[in-house]
């Protein structure tokens, strides 16, 4: 498969829709606390739990946008590790991925 258009388009939509989420994510955590203690308590819990969740989301959007420098600069769909061709099918249901089924 040497032409990842369909696949650029689905990584494009994908960190649009990733960026966006980080960002009502980091709007939420900005917000003052609350001056009563016990509001202050569930505010920073739930503050602990969105920054994971904002960790795992920034780590996705650095895969996205390394899949698509590999595309612009042509080494999209070749092994980082063996330097094989990775699989259609492999790119189609993970299309970040970096290296083939066989050195998966």
């Amino acid at each position: 498969m040497s032409d990842y258009q369909e696949l650029e388009k689905t990584l494009r939509g994908r960190l649009a829709e990733l960026v966006g989420r980080a960002e009502v994510i980091e709007d939420d955590l900005r917000h003052p606390l609350d001056a009563d203690w016990e509001e202050q308590a569930i505010d920073l819990e739930d503050d602990e739990a969105l920054t994971g969740v904002d960790e795992v989301l920034r780590r996705e959007i650095q895969q996205v946008r390394l899949a698509l420098l590999r595309i612009s600069n042509g080494t999209y769909g070749t092994c980082a590790k063996c330097g094989a061709d990775i699989g259609e099918d492999r790119l189609k249901a993970l299309p970040t991925a970096t290296r083939c089924i066989a050195c998966a």
